[in-house]
């Protein structure tokens, strides 16, 4: 099945020579990217050995065998899990953003929770993840998918928080300015299941822990050999957690947050002591990485390369507001394309990382995006002076901010377009509503579940005058 399922209404309008290029290597890139093949090729099942990259289990030394997952990009990661072990698994839950029709499970639960925000239904899965971890025994074998998005999707507060609260709190932390690491921060510390708590819990039961991840942390190296253990794996509910109660508290400073955070949190992370602090370490489990951010970028070069177009990676630690990175890249391509300076055209730049979307109020609010939608707009607005000139922009994992859309795909021609038929996308951005207006022109990007999650990805095309 293909990534982006309407590549025909996207190549209905605009330069499509461009639109066509810059979607060729962004489906590539998607496909080897998918989380179910990459666990496939390191995982097996040969009798009652299991085989996980460079390390072997013998399973008749273990009582039950239990999968429990949570992520954007879980439904592919349980599925090849659960299909490599097919009855030797005793049961596996997972919690999943979007459940999909084609997902198919043998003996694994799938709870559909809340992302961005933490829901109920999210809550009582994590509480079905608990009491099987509560039941575990020293001769038990845990096995943990986890993908960005688990922190909203596993969602277990502590006591005296409620979900409600956690909710509010994280939609204010969101709309704040601050980055993922800072909103992290916070939410790790006032939960029973993030920043390591879950793998505290199993360790306490003495049970083993196999941890598999995709890292969209920004700033995490590239990965080489997915086989060999991965000996620096943090943060998410299974991992050693980096962050403090300290940096907890300095961002609900820095983002003036002290008297509009729910204050069921602020007066739990003010007086939480050092038996509140998460996890620093776990150095008897076992950890593997599929990919990480860096990796997106890396891939979509060669991609690109087989093309015979000259590819670039600008960076893998873009931030910042994404309307403004928007802008940035439609005056990248204007140098390239103008002076040759500092690529000469054509030639494809590609960049990764997590760009944000600063929201003042709520009132100002007209309708949906996300950060993707809001940078090809913002280059869109710019970009009408560079004939040929393509972004794309997507949340790798499918779905991007508050809209069903992976985010967009604009060139030269979508200001002139958008105009013609009435919008204005000023005030799209003003009003936080780029999916109507990409929606309206064609130029918004559908794929459903990628199978991976490594956060924004971002291809620039710029050809020859």
């Amino acid at each position: 099945m293909p990534k982006i399922k309407n590549r025909k209404s996207l190549l209905a309008q605009g330069d499509v020579v461009s639109r066509e290029l810059v979607l060729d290597i962004a489906e590539a890139t998607l496909t080897r990217l998918d989380a179910y093949n990459r666990i496939r090729s390191i995982m097996s099942l040969d009798g009652d050995t299991l085989t996980i990259g460079t390390r072997s289990w013998d399973l008749t030394l273990k009582l039950n065998i239990y999968l429990i997952g949570a992520g954007k990009a879980c439904n592919h990661m349980a599925m090849a899990v659960d299909h490599v072990l097919g009855e030797k698994l005793t049961h596996g839950i997972a919690i999943v953003k979007l459940a999909e029709e084609t997902d198919t499970f043998n003996r694994t639960k799938v709870f559909v929770g809340g992302h961005p925000l933490p829901n109920q239904a999210g809550f009582d899965a994590s509480r079905e993840i608990l009491d099987l971890v509560d039941s575990a025994g020293p001769d038990d074998l845990f096995i943990a998918v986890i993908s960005g998005g688990s922190s909203a999707l596993m969602n277990y507060p502590v006591d005296g928080i409620s979900v409600e609260d956690e909710a509010v709190a994280t939609d204010l932390l969101l709309k704040s300015g601050a980055g993922i690491y800072e909103v992290n921060a916070v939410r790790r510390h006032i939960s029973q299941t993030n920043g390591g708590r879950l793998a505290e819990r199993i360790r306490s039961r003495g049970a083993e822990l196999i941890g598999i991840g995709i890292s969209d942390a920004v700033g995490n190296a590239p990965t080489s050999d997915i086989g060999i253990p991965y000996e620096r794996y943090a943060s998410t509910p299974i991992g050693p957690d980096r962050t403090t109660l300290s940096d907890a508290r300095k961002v609900i400073v820095d983002y003036n947050l002290q008297d509009v955070l729910p204050p069921s949190i602020t007066n739990y992370l003010n007086a939480a002591g050092p038996d509140q602090e998460t996890p620093k370490a776990f150095p008897e489990n076992t950890y593997f990485v599929l990919n990480t951010v860096p990796d997106l970028c890396l891939i979509a070069k060669e991609e690109a390369e087989k093309r015979d177009i000259p590819a670039y990676i600008l960076t893998s630690y873009l931030e910042g507001e994404s309307k403004d990175a928007g802008t940035f890249m439609a005056s990248l391509a204007r140098e390239i394309q103008a002076t040759g300076n500092p690529f000469r055209a054509p030639c494809v730049v590609f960049t990764s990382g997590e760009t944000t979307t600063f929201i003042p109020a709520v009132a100002t609010i007209t309708g949906h995006g996300g950060p993707g939608q809001e940078l090809v707009t913002g280059f869109a607005l710019s970009a009408g002076s560079v004939p040929g000139a393509c972004m794309f922009s997507i949340d790798s994992e499918g779905t991007d901010g508050t809209s069903p859309a992976a985010g967009g795909l604009t060139d030269s021609t979508t200001a002139e377009r958008a105009a013609a038929s009435g919008l204005n996308l000023h005030a799209a951005l003003r009003g936080h509503a780029a999916f109507e207006a990409l929606t309206a022109v064609g130029d918004a990007v559908l794929t459903g579940n990628t199978g991976t999650n490594l956060c924004d990805f971002n291809i620039l095309y710029v050809p020859a005058l």
